[in-house]
């Protein structure tokens, strides 16, 4: 079993730059492949990053390519999504996904475990 706790969020303006970072509990966090969501107010959950159990493979939504990355540390079963260039539309919460089999998935029924969310809001 794995536990997520996220942290990191906050308000940030238009253009700035936030670190998420989500600390898991449990001795399979470096067998699981991890995800970020998020979920705006009214709005369906959606797949924001994904990391290989590695950390040697990586995908992005299309809406945060180039300015997000997604890191791993398994030393401190720890990932990370660092974000850049934030824009309003980035406003969410921003919540971390283990999932125990397989590979990275952009689909969240595919992950086991979740966090509890983190808030993140950027101001124009």
């Amino acid at each position: 079993q794995v536990q997520l706790v996220e942290s990191g969020g906050g308000l940030v303006l238009a253009g700035g730059s936030l670190r998420l970072s989500c600390a898991a509990s449990g001795r399979t966090f470096s067998n699981s492949a991890m995800g970020w969501f998020r979920q705006a107010p009214g709005k369906e959950r959606e797949f924001v990053a994904t990391i290989s159990r590695t950390g040697g493979t990586t995908d992005y939504a299309d809406s945060v390519k180039g300015r997000f990355t997604i890191s791993r540390d398994n030393e401190k079963n720890t990932v990370y999504l660092q974000m850049n260039s934030l824009k309003p539309e980035d406003t969410a919460v921003y919540y971390c996904a283990a999932r125990s089999f397989g590979s990275g998935s952009i689909n969240p029924n595919q992950y086991q475990y979740w966090g509890q969310g983190t808030q993140v809001t950027v101001s124009s």
